[in-house]
């Protein structure tokens, strides 16, 4: 499994749109972060589809690694949200960062990078606890 999870940086390159997304979990960082940057400037009716399609790809994810991963193990703490929805961030993080470089400048932007950076150590952190087992996923038995 360890080296079934892309490392943070593989998930930030593939939100940037670098990098090759041959990897499952890469290809839906890389949809979803397009997603976000359209939502941005979305219409309200506009807004419902691609949420619904943003939604279908967090699925696709928790459903890939949920296939992915060893049974648990019973003394495994569960972490507050699945895999899809740490990476459904990174990609919103990545297209608010990278929106915030056109028009923003200071403490926005300044926050806007700190969020996207300190949710990709912690993309890191749990996808290192998820392979060792000593973190299950929502869902994940």
């Amino acid at each position: 499994m360890r080296d079934t999870l892309p490392s943070k940086n593989q998930v930030l390159q593939a939100c940037r749109g670098s990098g090759q997304p041959g990897h499952p979990l890469l290809r839906a960082a890389h949809d979803l972060t397009a997603l976000h940057e359209r939502l941005l400037s979305a219409e309200p009716a506009l807004q419902i589809e691609l949420d619904t399609i943003r939604t279908d790809l967090v699925h696709e994810i928790d459903c890939w690694v949920t296939a992915q991963l060893p049974p648990s193990h019973g003394a495994a703490r569960v972490h507050t949200e699945t895999l899809g929805a740490v990476i459904d961030r990174l990609a919103r993080f990545t297209a608010t960062a990278y929106a915030a470089l056109a028009r923003e400048s200071g403490r926005e932007l300044t926050i806007a990078w700190e969020h996207l950076a300190e949710l990709a150590v912690g993309y890191e952190d749990l996808a290192s606890e998820v392979c060792t087992g000593r973190r299950r996923l929502p869902g994940a038995h």
